[in-house]
């Protein structure tokens, strides 16, 4: 087999997302002896997707140099150790292994034995560790943990004093909107415990070293590349990487220790059952060959696996691609899903446009992320929608796509935007982008940008006091350019989007993609309806579609239609700036930018041509007012900068009431106008408020109600008959009130048991035109509140606004100098109160309470501070190894 494969760290099987697969796991290079990219090719599926851009690997490779770098090294070690509750050590050490078994070996006792003699903590990068339990095989291929700390291990009862082995590896994770995912920690985590696991099976640790329960990650601690050390224990991480290692043990003999035969291999890897999901296989090399296998199956199931049908659902919908029986039972988006992958025509639902997207007030927003920084941008493109109708595209690409420049020179462009709208009298105002990454991308940017203004208000007080400019870390700082106005207006909107997006009724960035997603459902695997050109496509089709086509086409296509290129596009762009070709560069960030353009007016066209709810005002004067105050924040910069996780803990507190009135307005306007929605809920048991009907008589009505809590005496209010949305009738009335948003004219009435009569006799005020055989939706209207003697009227509930920690109506620019007390909590600006923070700071300074003095070490947490300039190691421009994903990075 020409050697053992292990794999190396990167491979650890029970880390990755696909350890479910049977077939991901028995097919690892440590069973077949190559990579499953060259497994892949051989069995005549190659695989031309699941690879990494070069510029992410370049990234990933920069801060892995970063993590050993001797700049770093004394952070993340004393951090490490102090999260721990270590004692401080006499001094730290950084030694090279040079990804060596027997080097590694020898540098594990060096630095044993400084930890015992001189209460030493060394830092180790570039191990290499043998795989757990084939240390005596010498064609094994080892592990390769990117760093380990040994410290001293005071002794503890019977226990003699030792050395502690602190498993460590680096993870370049972006940070969306301030944090990492907790997936992708986890998954680091796992990497982290087959080291650790491997390191105490190994018989060359030195006596008296002991592999410690808790291992270290290495991650951004902000858009910098900073590495921030992050521990946790790994007791149930190393019982399930052992677990997993015994396996690939066990499978290891499959071929007898040789190389197997092209028959033997096809043979092995068809007999091995693949967990195949259409939205997480494709980081897998083998993604095609195992959609090839379903896609040429003869069995109706395996168009239900291919699409991505939940296993609990797919027996009962086998009669919708079969032709034969009816159904059972599954949500509206599944039924229409596998209706329209059969019939290759989208399926449209009935509920009209609640979205602002096209009217007067919003912006619309497209860029090309780069795949080099978490934060970089090679280009944007924004268009302000005003009273006369959308304006021109203003684009823009940036030579230097990581530099704060270019960031800031975004949110020039939207800020700008943003004012003219308020200067229009256009309010509220709404960001519309074509993907949630999008967003993403852009509020994280804001936060960081906020956390350099902020910094920068700090120091400037610093500097006004003649201190000395220091970090969180006690380095040196550099004051940076503060925000023009624009790009504060901008930030400070990114930044409201992120404190609000855990309310269903606030939109003050609106996904398009998402809104698109509510009125068609596409045929064809639902994660390539996650693609916005995708769901054009199928939503502009008049002949049908052939959804295994369409996806093909899609996924080949260069170009994309949110923030990520595609991988050969992103190649393309990162070989143009290194080579620093600007005619080129530009003409491709240009051409993504124009694809984005095109796809986002295509989707424009096709909401043009659907009717408008008439509930759309409710949710625009719910966003109207709560941007109101954001306004007064913004004006007079009182926590206008503050993102969601900074917020007081009394803010947050009273947030709970704020964020359940939102959910429960939502979930009742969603309900009153989405029918397909409110069924679904009906026929939910669990749902106490709503349940399906079905007329049975008509003089008087009678009606079959299958909720046992909806009965006699109950009053309830029909919001659907059959396909009908009842508030969308004329004869409804909508009004918007302070308190609520009040709604009349609707079928309303008690539900009576009459004795020898079958069903529920109803007797609405206002009675609908109803047939025997119609389908409703009823709703309790205690759910609404209290009944309103007229009998025929409902209100739903506006919730409170979040007015914590802002200014109120009464407050001006100078309230807070006059009345310092009375106005801590409402309109303190930024600038005074992070003048007071930076006395704060000083004082605790001069007493030694920070570091590089305190210990344990500080850690920060909010990850503001501007890191001074550092000079960035370049890794160079190999490729990425064919044996790694995407995967294998996030």
């Amino acid at each position: 087999m020409g050697g053992l494969q292990t794999g190396g760290g990167t491979s650890a099987v029970a880390a990755s997302a696909h350890a479910g697969c049977e077939r991901f796991r028995l097919t690892d290079s440590f069973v077949t002896g190559e990579s499953r990219r060259s497994l892949a090719a051989r069995l005549g599926e190659p695989d031309n997707s699941a690879g990494i851009p070069q510029a992410r690997w370049i990234r990933a490779m920069t801060f892995e140099k970063l993590v050993g770098d001797d700049r770093f090294v004394a952070e993340l070690l004393t951090t490490t150790m102090g999260q721990l509750g270590m004692p401080r050590p006499a001094a730290v050490r950084r030694r090279e292994c040079r990804v060596n078994v027997g080097i590694t070996a020898t540098e594990l006792t060096h630095a044993h034995r400084q930890a015992m003699l001189a209460g030493e903590a060394t830092m180790l990068v570039g191990l290499a560790v043998p795989y757990l339990e084939l240390e005596h095989v010498p064609e094994a291929s080892s592990i390769l943990p990117d760093f380990v700390i040994v410290c001293p291990r005071p002794a503890d009862g019977d226990a003699a004093a030792g050395s502690w082995l602190i498993m460590g590896d680096a993870k370049d994770y972006e940070r969306v909107r301030s944090r990492i995912d907790d997936g992708r920690m986890l998954k680091g985590f796992l990497q982290v415990a087959l080291g650790a696991e491997s390191a105490a099976a190994w018989t060359r640790l030195p006596d008296g070293m002991t592999v410690h329960s808790h291992g270290t990650l290495a991650v951004p601690r902000n858009a910098f590349l900073r590495p921030q050390a992050v521990v946790e224990r790994l007791d149930d991480h190393r019982a399930e990487v052992r677990a997993r290692a015994h396996e690939r043990l066990a499978a290891q003999s499959t071929f007898g220790g040789g190389a197997p035969t092209q028959d033997q291999l096809t043979a092995y890897v068809a007999h091995l059952e693949a967990t195949f999901d259409p939205g997480s296989c494709t980081t897998c090399n083998l993604f095609s060959y195992c959609r090839t296998e379903l896609r040429s199956s003869e069995d109706p199931k395996a168009l239900l696996i291919e699409i991505g049908v939940a296993p609990r659902q797919r027996s009962a919908m086998l009669p919708l691609v079969t032709g034969s029986g009816e159904s059972g039972r599954a949500p509206h988006t599944t039924v229409a899903q596998i209706t329209a992958t059969v019939t290759g025509m989208p399926q449209w639902n009935r509920r009209p446009r609640i979205d602002q997207s096209g009217r007067p007030g919003t912006i619309n927003l497209v860029l090309v992320k780069s795949d080099g920084s978490a934060l970089g941008v090679h280009g944007v493109a924004v268009q302000p929608v005003g009273a006369d109708g959308p304006g021109v595209w203003i684009r823009r690409t940036f030579a230097d796509p990581q530099a704060a420049d270019s960031r800031r020179a975004v949110m020039g462009l939207l800020g700008h935007a943003i004012r003219k709208h308020h200067e229009a009298g256009l309010e509220p105002v709404h960001l519309i982008v074509p993907d949630q990454p999008t967003a993403d991308l852009l509020a994280s940017a804001a936060d960081s940008l906020a956390g350099v203004e902020l910094s920068r208000l700090r120091w400037q007080r610093d500097k006004d006091c003649d201190r000395p400019l220091r970090t969180f870390d006690g380095e040196e700082a550099d004051l940076p350019e503060p925000l023009t106005a624009d790009e504060r207006l901008a930030v400070s909107f990114l930044l409201e989007e992120d404190r609000a997006r855990t309310m269903l009724l606030r939109t003050p960035i609106i996904d398009l993609h998402g809104v698109l997603l509510v009125h068609v459902v596409a045929g064809g695997p639902a994660v390539d309806s996650g693609r916005l050109d995708y769901l054009v496509t199928w939503a502009g089709a008049i002949t049908p579609l052939d959804h295994r086509k369409v996806s093909d086409t899609v996924a080949e296509q260069s170009e994309t239609p949110g923030a990520r290129l595609s991988n050969w596009a992103s190649d393309a762009v990162h070989h143009a700036l290194r080579k620093r070709d600007q005619i080129v560069y530009d003409r491709l960030v240009t051409a993504a930018l124009d694809y984005r353009v095109s796809v986002l007016e295509r989707a424009f066209a096709i909401l043009d041509g659907l009717p408008v709810s008439r509930l759309r005002d409710v949710y625009q004067a719910l966003e109207g007012d709560a941007q109101q105050i954001w306004r007064r924040r913004q004006r007079l910069q009182a926590s206008d900068l503050v993102r969601f996780s900074r917020m007081y803990p009394h803010w947050r507190n009273t947030q709970v009431e704020v964020l359940d009135a939102d959910r429960s307005c939502g979930d009742q306007l969603a309900c009153l106008a989405d029918r397909s929605l409110a069924r679904d809920r009906a026929a939910d048991a669990g749902v106490r408020q709503l349940a399906l009907a079905t007329v049975i008589g008509v003089n008087p009505i009678r009606l079959d109600v299958r909720s046992r809590r909806l009965g006699d005496g109950v009053q309830v209010v029909a919001l659907h008959v059959n396909d009908r949305s009842l508030v969308e009738q004329d004869t409804t009335t909508v009004a918007i009130q302070k308190g609520s948003f009040k709604l009349g004219r609707l079928p309303a009435g008690p539900l009576s048991a009459v004795e020898d009569i079958e069903g529920l006799v109803w007797q609405p005020v206002v009675e609908p035109a109803l047939a025997v055989g119609d389908e409703l939706v009823l709703a309790d209207i205690a759910w609404f509140g209290k009944a309103f003697k007229s009998g025929h009227e409902i209100a739903v509930g506006r919730p409170s606004l979040d007015n914590q920690s802002a200014p109120k109506l009464d407050c001006t620019t100078t309230s807070y100098a006059e009345d310092p007390d009375g106005h801590r909590w409402c309109c303190k600006p930024h600038a005074a109160a992070e003048a007071e923070w930076s006395d704060e700071l000083a004082q605790r300074r001069e007493r030694g309470e920070l570091n590089p003095q305190v210990w344990p070490p500080l850690i920060d947490t909010e990850h503001f501070d501007v890191t001074p300039g550092i000079d960035v190691p370049d890794p160079g421009e190999a490729p990425a190894p064919d044996s790694l994903t995407l995967d294998d990075l996030d």
